[in-house]
């Protein structure tokens, strides 16, 4: 007797079943997709026990036909597509017609429908996938589906379901999804009685965001559009002040579908280098469209995943509009006050006693804090500084500047600070004057062989020593004349109180002067022509079959970022590598290269820049001056502009804040003179 059998029709639909529904949250997602794909503007989804009991998703879609009513519930059975040729630009979400069918194999199933063109409606009842009986009934244009008893039929699927809160966190998140990749239509989603969203379906993201998230995460975020080579992006991302510890608030959208995608995850997450934590993601909200034909999305049975003709156009475009972005960004965060308690200690609470409770019902978020209208310009109202882009800031600077001689050091005819600057710091409540004390280190670009080989010339400078480099006093005055802003002093020896026009700034003067140095290291390091050292003995790297090939497949790109190799099977030889990197550096270059060239998920010029960056971060980190040290009020006056100049310095190359901010009107609103 043969060992091979041939599955029922019934078995095959539960081990089918098993693919496209696992649990509650999988029905909700296929369900909403049909409804998407009917053309629905309003869909509303209610659970209860977290779904294994009931679910209900109705829309007023286009609705199913009496006829076709009984055919929807067999595999393989859709009006999404007719031919092969049609897999190849797929525009709806669904279309391998297995979503009701597997879905009433393992259910008691009911569908309540009606077209337009239809005087009444339709009720298809069924128990485990066994149609039980189709009826008349009056109905709304539009389709219900009512899923009940989940894996009632499969007791050994249903043992592996988690508990109702779980399950129904689950459906929450798949809803929440789903509303953001359709901002024009409105959805609900009811949980045990219970609303849990609403959306506006306005078509606008923010308010989908808001819908979703709150008004606290859409204040932190930042618009984003670009593209290039058949490949656009828009939507939000978080700005470098708002991260979280997991990639959970990360979502990508493909042509509409909610897709887990690493290609852009991996361009998203390099975009932010120098801006947050390594060890902290990003959020973002992005739409990727693509043509339909370069995009395989069958190759996930929940179709969570897709796959990229040519990930490169994918990976460069989120990585230039996600960059630009941020490097255009100026938004300084807000410092957050919060409201003291009774028992609090050196906490800041209100004069009057009496007035606590009407104060804190007053009190709001800092970032929604308002704001006073600018007033009409006077006609002698002296100009702002002119503002610029830290990539024309670049620009600006050659390469031959140093960094030493950047700084405005005093003449000694000249006043430490002209009007409007402080002079002195109080220390214990009587003003000190400030020491003039020297740098402990000075970052040299000019006589390092590479930025990144993070050469330290730890030279203590004297002011006299640069005097030709301080400006004249006629440009001096020039200067403070236009300055919008006035230093009031600094606290703790680390952080300096600026007053800039209705803001109040705090800033880092550690993190404020390294950023300033790594922004003048890199534009050192773009601006140098690229250099190979040619290794006296070849290096020999011992790589997998997959990795030595991807090097061999895309070797035009690898060497013109500086290598020279030849590839055998499971090994490559290395005769040249890019000046300023140590053999194991770039041993190390050429097996992330390899991983990320096949994966889609990195280019070899933007992976040379990152492991660059990296290097001056360090150099810079040593070079800046340092907190709970004392500076001469030249160095803090130096730093204060260049802040001024360069609005989108916002935080360190490690991600911290370079500077928050407090507005007037908070501050006049915390002591009720608003």
């Amino acid at each position: 007797m043969g060992k091979i059998n041939v599955l029922s029709f019934a078995v095959a639909n539960l081990i089918a079943a098993g693919e496209v529904v696992d649990r509650p949250a999988s029905v909700i997602k296929e369900l909403m997709e049909n409804a998407i794909d009917a053309g629905s503007r309003h869909i509303t989804v209610e659970i209860r026990n977290g779904g294994v009991t009931f679910m209900r998703v109705a829309d007023d879609g286009c609705g199913i036909s009496a006829e076709d009513l009984p055919v929807s519930i067999r595999r393989h059975a859709t009006s999404k597509i007719r031919e092969a040729d049609d897999l190849d630009g797929i525009l709806t979400l669904g279309f391998r017609g297995e979503a009701l069918a597997a879905i009433a194999a393992v259910s008691d199933l009911r569908i309540i429908t009606r077209t337009a063109d239809a005087p009444y409606g339709s009720l298809l009842v069924s128990h485990g996938g066994e149609v039980q009986e189709i009826t008349e009934q009056g109905a709304p244009v539009g389709t219900t589906v009512i899923v009940e008893n989940l894996f009632a039929n499969v007791p050994a699927r249903r043992k592996f379901l988690k508990k109702d809160v779980s399950e129904a966190i689950a459906v929450s998140t798949y809803v929440e999804k789903i509303a953001l990749s359709r901002p024009d239509i409105a959805i609900r989603l009811i949980v045990d009685g219970n609303m849990r969203l609403d959306t506006a379906g306005d078509g606008k993201v923010e308010s989908a965001m808001y819908a979703v998230f709150g008004r606290e995460f859409v204040g932190k975020m930042i618009p984003v559009k670009g593209g290039g080579e058949g490949v656009s992006v828009s939507g939000f991302i978080g700005r470098p002040d708002h991260v979280r510890p997991k990639r959970n608030y990360e979502n990508f959208f493909i042509n509409g579908r909610y897709i887990n995608c690493r290609t852009a995850a991996a361009a998203l997450e390099q975009a932010y280098t120098s801006f947050i934590p390594p060890e902290k993601f990003p959020c973002c909200v992005l739409y990727i469209e693509v043509n339909p034909a370069a995009v395989d999305v069958n190759v996930h049975p929940a179709k969570l995943e897709v796959k990229f003709s040519n990930e490169k156009p994918v990976f460069e475009a989120v990585y230039y509009a996600v960059r630009t972005a941020l490097e255009s960004d100026s938004t300084r965060p807000a410092m957050q006050i919060k409201q003291a308690t009774q028992n609090a200690v050196n906490a800041f609470v209100p004069v009057e006693d009496g007035k606590r409770e009407s104060l804190a019902s007053r009190q709001i978020s800092i970032s929604v804090a308002p704001t006073t209208k600018p007033q009409a310009p006077v006609k002698d109202t002296p100009k702002p500084f002119e503002r610029m882009s830290a990539a024309a800031y670049q620009e600006r600077f050659a390469p031959t500047d140093r960094l030493s001689a950047s700084i405005p050091f005093r003449r000694d005819n000249e006043k430490p600070m002209d009007q409007g600057f402080a002079v002195s710091i109080p220390v214990n409540g009587k003003p000190t004057p400030v020491p003039v004390a020297k740098p402990d280190a000075v970052l040299d670009p000019v006589e390092s062989t590479h930025p990144a080989e993070q050469k330290i010339v730890a030279q203590p400078v004297e002011p006299e020593a640069t005097v030709e480099e301080a400006p004249k006093p006629q440009e001096a005055e020039q200067v403070q004349a236009a300055a919008p802003w006035r230093i009031v002093g600094e606290v703790f020896r680390s952080y300096i109180v600026v007053e800039c026009g209705e803001k109040m700034l705090l800033i880092d003067k550690h993190a404020a002067h390294e950023r300033v140095l790594f922004e003048r290291l890199r534009a050192n390091m773009k601006a140098r022509k690229e250099v190979t050292q040619i290794l006296l003995i070849p290096m020999v790297l011992s790589l997998s079959r997959e990795d030595a090939d991807t090097l061999a497949l895309y070797k035009a790109e690898v060497e013109a970022v500086g290598f020279a190799f030849t590839a055998a099977e499971q090994s490559i030889s290395v005769s040249e590598i890019p000046e300023g990197l140590s053999p194991n550096a770039a041993g190390e270059l050429l097996q992330t290269l390899a991983h990320q060239l096949s994966n889609g998920t990195g280019n070899a010029a933007l992976s040379r820049e990152i492991i660059f960056e990296k290097a001056l971060y360090q150099g810079a980190c040593k070079a800046a001056i340092k907190a709970g040290k004392d500076y001469p009020p030249e160095y803090i006056e130096w730093l204060c502009q260049q802040l001024q100049n360069i609005p989108d310095i916002t935080v360190c190359p490690h991600g911290r804040p370079v500077a928050m901010e407090l507005t007037h009107a908070y501050i006049d609103h915390q002591f009720k003179r608003s």
